[in-house]
């Protein structure tokens, strides 16, 4: 049985996960793209991954810093602060008004008005987007029994290949620039990459329009690639 070296924070760790993920604390440009680190490393022991993170781990910014134990404890800082300063205040806040009816309207909410918007969001993305700029390609809805189904939401054939397709919600003041897939993100990518030889793209919705209208050259390419 492998050995757990993972800490346990208890009822502390949801909102120590809530933060650190509002605040990006983790992402790859705080403390670099650590999955793609230790398998670069392949460790034997923690010890060994430790010391060859701190040896090697830059941020994955546009300026890229290098990463020390400093630089970690000052993350956890802000972390607290954020914490202590906002999160803290502002749940208290919500605790003080929140009703009955709160509760059923939000299941409500999520169940379907939810889920209607991003099912519409995302016919418009693919019927009125991507499907007339790439008439040549069809975009079918990724198989609900493939692992990587929660991360691509469409498919487009190129012969005995594809590429994947992942429709993103954005408000107008998305900075797609800092937008970091997570790690999980990344392995299925990866793992849809193996499987079809196609790349996956991520495609951020403003209004049912494409909003990283650039994404389009980039998808052009591939399917020249793959053709």
């Amino acid at each position: 049985m492998m050995n757990k070296h993972s800490l346990d924070f208890g009822k502390k760790e949801k909102v120590l996960n809530y933060a650190c993920q509002t605040y990006q604390l983790s992402r790859p440009n705080k403390v670099g793209a650590v999955m793609a680190l230790i398998r670069e490393c392949q460790p034997q022991t923690i010890d060994d991954w430790q010391q060859w993170y701190f040896e090697n781990a830059y941020t994955e910014a546009k300026t890229k810093t290098k990463i020390t134990k400093e630089s970690l404890q000052e993350l956890g800082e802000r972390l607290y602060e954020k914490i202590t300063e906002v999160v803290i205040p502002e749940w208290q806040a919500a605790f003080a008004q929140l009703t009955l009816q709160d509760c059923i309207d939000y299941i409500f909410n999520l169940t379907i008005n939810r889920t209607f918007d991003g099912f519409i969001r995302e016919k418009s993305v693919v019927n009125d987007g991507l499907a007339k700029i790439f008439p040549e390609l069809t975009f079918e809805e990724s198989d609900p029994e493939l692992d990587h189904v929660g991360d691509i939401d469409y498919i487009a054939k190129i012969n005995n290949k594809a590429i994947g397709i992942q429709i993103k919600p954005v408000t107008a003041k998305t900075n797609f620039g800092n937008y970091s897939a997570t790690e999980r993100m990344k392995a299925s990518f990866a793992d849809f990459e193996e499987k079809f030889d196609g790349k996956v793209f991520i495609v951020f919705s403003l209004g049912g329009e494409i909003a990283n209208t650039e994404i389009i050259e980039d998808i052009k390419r591939e399917i020249k690639r793959l053709s």
